[in-house]
């Protein structure tokens, strides 16, 4: 069974990936992408490395910058349930 620590590590990797992967899917720079949603390119560089726990105001400024919806944007990331 894994600490809630590993599930949660666990979720922002698989999220961390799915930013990259739609960032790099609209061709959009790190540097680029990050002035697009008003972040700092090292934080949407740890947040692709999953070394960061976004709010809610910053997955929406995300969702804005990729032009999906939130929906979208989780879409593929294993549910919480499924990592216990």
């Amino acid at each position: 069974m894994k600490e809630k620590s590993d599930t949660s590590l666990d979720v922002l990797t698989q999220l961390g990936k799915r930013v990259a992967y739609l960032r790099k899917e609209r061709h959009f720079s790190q540097l680029a992408l990050a002035l697009q949603c008003g972040l700092k390119k090292s934080y949407l560089s740890d947040l692709e490395r999953g070394q960061r726990n976004p709010t809610i105001k910053v997955l929406n400024r995300l969702c804005e910058g990729l032009n999906v919806t939130l929906e979208e944007l989780f879409r593929g990331v294993v549910p919480l349930e499924q990592l216990l």
